[in-house]
């Protein structure tokens, strides 16, 4: 059963609410559920009767359905689209990246399932959450706006999970600890609609209270597996509820990928958020 909860999630000045499942301790509810978007995690199945249905214990990754074969042993096959729920709100649309809408993430990864080892599956991604529409283009003063909201998100964030964490059920006992620093500093800029120049000076001025935030999401987002690096996949949670709203979202991540290998490292997401070489630490990776 999915437990839902509502949040406000405020980034250039726009307020939007959405539901997402209930996160578990420490993770990011910011962020759409990594489940729906993420190509490598198994559908794991709950443990009956496997000898009569080895499918029980057999996982298969998302686009993909458990199948037995005449010799009853489990096998994973394509998803037939046809078997995927109707969606019934315009949210359960998603674009991928070849500018089609799908019905939903559903429709999207047996489709995707279908191109498996063709040079259009490995190129078809899910890119945003709701129907394609036009993005206008990012311009380079626009990109530059862009970490400068972002971190103060981030922070504003943690904060507000640090306010709700009564039950300690949101934020780990070390990510607290971090967080609090952070909450009980005077200096702290409160969450609020600001302009640039004072998101610019609050960064410089208090510059150690942006380093943890962005350490945090890294972590959020290495899930899968986690290994220092972010794919596109990774990246889909955060990415995909913003690029509708911010069309500098997918030229900013396409920066952040500084030796364009396809994945972003550690060190190269806190340069994105012009954080020093020397403050860049994996032990922050909470």
């Amino acid at each position: 059963m999915r437990v839902c909860i509502v949040f406000l999630l405020c980034l250039a000045g726009q307020v939007f609410t959405a539901s997402i499942a209930q996160p578990e301790v420490g993770a990011n509810p910011v962020q759409v559920e990594i489940g729906d978007f993420d190509e490598a995690i198994d559908v794991v199945e709950e443990e009956e009767d496997i000898a009569e249905n080895p499918c029980l214990n057999h996982h298969c990754k998302k686009g993909k359905v458990c199948e037995v074969d005449e010799e009853n042993t489990p096998m994973c096959v394509c998803q037939d689209p046809t078997t995927c729920p109707a969606a019934i709100e315009e949210f359960e649309h998603v674009c991928a990246t070849d500018n089609t809408t799908y019905d939903s993430s559903c429709h999207f990864f047996a489709q995707k399932c279908s191109l498996e080892g063709t040079k259009k599956g490995h190129k078809l991604h899910l890119d945003y959450i709701g129907p394609c529409k036009f993005i206008e283009a990012c311009m380079d003063a626009e990109l530059n706006e862009f970490p400068l909201r972002m971190r103060d998100w981030l922070k504003n964030v943690l904060v507000s999970l640090y306010e709700r964490d009564e039950e300690n059920n949101l934020l780990t006992e070390k990510q607290m600890l971090r967080v609090k620093k952070i909450y009980e500093n005077e200096k702290r800029l409160q969450a609020g609609e600001h302009s640039l120049d004072l998101l610019a000076h609050d960064f410089e001025k208090n510059y150690n209270m942006y380093i943890f935030p962005v350490h945090w999401q890294f972590g959020q987002l290495d899930q899968h597996p986690v290994d220092g690096f972010l794919s596109h996949t990774e990246l889909a949670p955060l990415r995909a509820p913003l690029i509708p709203m911010e069309h500098c979202t997918t030229r900013f991540f396409e920066q952040c990928d500084a030796d364009n290998d396809k994945y972003i490292a550690l060190e190269e997401w806190a340069n994105c958020f012009s954080i020093k070489e020397q403050d860049v630490n994996k032990d922050l990776v909470i």
